[in-house]
């Protein structure tokens, strides 16, 4: 009987390790901020005042890709 609780209590404590790791790791604080630059190029756009915003909301006020406005030909 006692070989059967040992085996219990261990693969319990498994699974409460496998259910709490990931909890805690999606705890952390972003590695990054979200108005910083990403590249260099967004810098070099920010610098000559060219930069274009990587999303935009649609019609429907939810952020979409700004793919019109990132690839249309510069002025």
């Amino acid at each position: 009987m006692s070989r059967w609780r040992d085996r219990l209590f261990r693969m319990s404590m498994l699974t409460g390790l496998l259910l709490v790791g990931p909890v805690q790791v999606g705890c952390q604080k972003p590695l990054f901020k979200k108005n910083a630059t990403r590249t260099q190029f967004e810098t070099h756009d920010q610098l000559r005042q060219r930069y274009v915003p990587l999303e935009q909301d649609n019609v429907f006020g939810e952020p979409e890709p700004a793919l019109r406005a990132r690839l249309s030909p510069e002025r």
